[in-house]
């Protein structure tokens, strides 16, 4: 491409293309890349930079990956895409197959959908249909924790936290449903379940389920909590005839250091949503799974599900998730997983002696630097394409999830880039 095409391309996005969560009146530098591979971005500029944010976290094996790339071009010979409905095909039914290998006890059934909010979406229609053929209509409320982050989807945007997310110009629209105290730490006492503990009790005869994020809540915070939070709102499920939803769809598929982060404190769900890295970031696709108890009780009376997304079960979608998991289960992600955390738990802590920082925390592949103040997205995100890396900060936030299969090497560039671009602006703070 020459100099001019390129120009008029990204002069005439500039104008008219909406980027997420920034203003089209003011809109800040977006930086354009022309191919990928491996773990790096490589840009229209001709600079190259080490993707620390696995592209919001699904990209876990890097970019233009052999084997998903055989696996696209094997599907694209026989068919890219089929209604689902009336209809089926080998791909859907391998992946839910593998999928239910995988998961945790007593996932049965698998649902298809188009993205990760959809499959909140879904999760909460299962949850409300299921009550509703039970002849129990007045459970249509949800509980969850505060800090949560579920999507961006109205039914999804339902279960964020209500004050602190990102969807609080959208609350007089929103379904009303319960908010409990999250846990502060991830060093578990008594005094986190408390909260929890009082509202299902005082709310179990109107509430569908319980929804949360397994161990980590992502977008609302990048917050850990201890196992055995998750464990005891299990037992209060129960004990409460309340259904329990794990959304793992930033945590799914070895992020966390297991399989899936509710495996930490060995529980089950009643519904799980999975997403994000399931096709290894080649495309857009999620899947809700359920037990059987949830599916019959659903079709009690002769119910059926009420959602049919156009792309569910997209076959070439199906096919690249098929061989993007296989590629996980034969690599030993378990042992990079542990590298990653190791890592980044001693080259972070230099962060820990920055004034400006508030907190370092470190779960699996993930890794976290909290600030005392939101950081300017304007001024720090040209600093990390300086530095070579790619990272999206937010609020108050400088995090990385890089590709599982990320060297040290590789990894090393990315913390000091963390550091020093932090270690720059705190200075820059103090010249002012």
């Amino acid at each position: 491409m020459c100099e001019g095409e390129r120009a008029e391309w990204q002069a005439f996005e500039k104008q008219h293309v909406w980027h997420p969560y920034v203003s089209m009146a003011a809109p800040p530098e977006i930086f354009a890349v022309a191919r990928a591979e491996g773990v790096r971005l490589y840009l229209e500029d001709g600079r190259e930079l080490i993707d620390g944010m696995s592209s919001w976290w699904c990209a876990i094996h890097g970019y233009n990956v052999p084997e998903l790339n055989a696996a696209a071009a094997a599907q694209l010979r026989k068919m890219s895409h089929v209604m689902f409905g009336g209809l089926t095909h080998e791909p859907a039914a391998r992946l839910a197959e593998r999928l239910l290998q995988m998961a945790p006890a007593g996932m049965r059934h698998v649902f298809f959908a188009d993205s990760g909010s959809v499959s909140v979406e879904v999760a909460i229609k299962m949850a409300l249909q299921y009550w509703q053929a039970q002849g129990r209509p007045e459970k249509k409320r949800l509980l969850t924790i505060r800090h949560g982050y579920h999507g961006d989807t109205f039914g999804a945007m339902g279960v964020c936290d209500p004050h602190g997310g990102m969807h609080h110009l959208f609350a007089g629209v929103l379904p009303h449903h319960l908010f409990a105290d999250a846990p502060d730490s991830a060093q578990w006492n008594e005094s986190q379940i408390a909260d929890f503990e009082a509202k299902i009790s005082a709310h179990r005869d109107e509430l569908a389920a319980v929804i949360l994020e397994p161990i980590v809540q992502g977008a609302g915070g990048m917050r850990f909590y201890a196992a055995e939070f998750l464990r005891r709102i299990r037992a209060l499920c129960d004990a409460s005839d309340v259904l329990l939803i794990v959304d793992e769809i930033a945590t799914g598929f070895g992020r966390t250091g297991r399989m899936f982060a509710c495996e930490h404190a060995a529980i089950s769900p009643d519904i799980m949503c999975v997403g994000k890295a399931l096709t290894g970031g080649y495309m857009t696709m999620a899947a809700v799974l359920t037990t059987s108890e949830v599916m019959h009780g659903l079709h009690k009376d002769g119910g059926v599900l009420m959602h049919g997304p156009t792309f569910m079960a997209n076959p070439l979608a199906c096919a690249v998730a098929l061989a993007s998991i296989d590629l996980l289960l034969a690599s030993p992600w378990q042992q990079r997983v542990n590298a990653i955390e190791a890592q980044l738990k001693h080259e972070l802590e230099a962060c820990r002696g920055l004034n400006a920082v508030a907190d370092v925390r470190v779960l699996g592949a993930i890794g976290v630097v909290e600030l005392h103040r939101p950081v300017d997205m304007a001024r720090i995100q040209p600093m990390f394409v300086e530095h070579g890396v790619w990272l999206r900060p937010f609020g108050k936030l400088v995090y990385t999830m890089p590709p599982l299969v990320i060297d040290s090497k590789d990894l090393n560039v990315v913390t000091q880039a963390i550091h020093d671009v932090l270690k720059d602006v705190e200075a820059g703070m103090v010249s002012r």
